[in-house]
């Protein structure tokens, strides 16, 4: 059990379902969970006008941690828990975990301390600059579709994100949907033949099956299926997650898939998805 799953908590209930996301994927997967908490100041405290004066004293360290604790093990009494404190950003701190952690787990809303709250704060911050996947946390842990979506790309940079998200699948005997879309070029403004369409669809199809098809050989306990659009990757990531238990997406090199640069597509994901969302950094 040498694999290590970092979340971060503040208390709030987006980071209660984190620290319950977590401890399932730790189960899983047999690693260790990681509980972390950055403490904040009283002036942090008191930039948040929705905290009454008693809840500065119910948001102490000490009680976030234990509280956190509590719930790992309830939900997996089998799994190894410790929870550790730290003075400092919750960016911060969680960045400095990443380079040593499977993946580091957050919840989608909240308070501030560590779960998004603000979107465009921690949550992208952590997702868009620390290495290996980050996990948002932004559905009910205990609802399950059996299937993982991945934002299929044709570039080498995509591949720690299909390495993931084939290995969750695994973990979790799930359904792989790889998602590809693709769109005409800006200059085809002149009305094209339905045939003309139908076959770029088919070269599109060609592509994606490429990108698949070592994945599929490494990996022939995974049911896959491609699932290639006509439509813009946001769109596209953000519909299938409807029923999806989890979207992975690459954070950088070209979008899901053709056309968009993938630093718009992770964020227009993480904002629109209705799963919850890895991002996988090289």
């Amino acid at each position: 059990m040498n694999r290590v799953i970092v979340v971060g908590t503040d208390g709030s209930a987006a980071a209660t379902a984190a620290v319950e996301w977590a401890a399932d994927d730790a189960a899983r997967a047999e690693a260790r969970l990681r509980i972390v908490h950055a403490d904040r100041s009283p002036y942090e405290i008191a930039k948040f006008s929705n905290l009454g004066p008693g809840d500065a004293v119910a948001l102490s360290a000490e009680s976030v941690l234990a509280e956190a604790e509590a719930v790992a093990r309830k939900r997996q009494p089998g799994i190894e828990v410790a929870g550790e404190l730290f003075q400092g950003s919750a960016v911060a701190v969680l960045r400095t975990h990443a380079g040593k952690a499977a993946e580091i787990v957050i919840g989608g809303s909240g308070i501030g301390g560590f779960p998004g709250g603000v979107l465009g704060s921690v949550s992208t911050h952590v997702a868009g600059h620390a290495h290996g996947p980050v996990v948002v946390v932004r559905s009910d842990p205990d609802t399950a579709y059996g299937e993982i979506v991945i934002g299929l790309d044709d570039y080498h940079a995509g591949e720690p994100a299909l390495a993931y998200a084939f290995e969750q699948a695994i973990l979790r005997a799930s359904t792989l949907r790889a998602v590809y879309t693709w769109q005409p070029p800006a200059h085809a403004h002149i009305p094209a033949s339905a045939h003309d369409m139908d076959e770029i669809h088919a070269a599109q199809c060609r592509i994606a099956a490429g990108v698949l098809l070592g994945w599929r050989q490494r990996y022939p306990q995974v049911q896959v299926i491609e699932d290639v659009r006509r439509a813009h990757p946001v769109d596209a990531l953000a519909s299938v997650s409807a029923k999806a238990d989890l979207v992975v997406v690459g954070s950088q090199g070209r979008g899901a898939i053709g056309t968009v640069m993938l630093g718009s597509v992770t964020l227009g994901v993480l904002y629109h998805a209705r799963s919850s969302v890895a991002v996988v950094r090289p």
